[in-house]
C-alpha cells in the first residue's frame, strides 16, 4: 500500500497525488496537517527517504525563518520541530512499505511507482 502525505492546498502536492492516482496502484492519503505525524513516524520517514532531517524542512516557511533558521539543531530536535509544526514538512511525500520519495519534482514519484 502506498501512502501519500498530502496538503490539499499545495499545487505540487496535488500534482504528486495525481501521479499516484494515474498509476492505478492502491494508495491512501494522509493529510498530515490535520492528522499530524508523530516523532516516531517522522523518524521512520526520514530513514525511508534516506536523507537528513534538515532536508525534509521547508526552509522558506515563516515559522522556520522566524524561529529556527539560525539555530544549530540536532537531527532529533529537527524531528521534534517538524512534529510540532507540520507546515515545515516538505511535500508531497510518497511512501511504500520499504522506501519513500519527496515528490519534488513530481517525476521523483516514478522511482517509487
Amino acid at each position: 500500500m502506498i501512502t501519500v502525505y498530502h496538503n490539499t492546498r499545495c499545487k505540487k502536492s496535488r500534482e504528486g497525488l495525481q501521479k499516484v492516482e494515474d498509476s492505478g496502484k492502491e494508495y491512501k492519503i494522509r493529510e498530515y496537517l490535520k492528522d499530524e505525524l508523530t516523532e516516531e513516524e517522522l523518524t521512520s520517514l526520514v530513514k525511508k527517504l534516506n536523507i537528513a532531517p534538515i532536508q525534509l524542512v521547508r526552509k522558506n516557511e515563516k515559522i522556520w525563518k522566524e524561529n529556527y533558521k539560525n539555530k544549530d539543531l540536532s537531527d532529533r530536535e529537527l524531528i521534534i520541530v517538524m512534529a510540532q509544526n507540520p507546515k515545515l514538512i516538505e511535500r508531497p511525500i510518497v511512501e511504500s512499505e520499504n522506501e519513500a520519495v519527496i515528490g519534488r519534482p513530481a517525476e521523483e514519484i516514478d522511482k517509487l511507482l
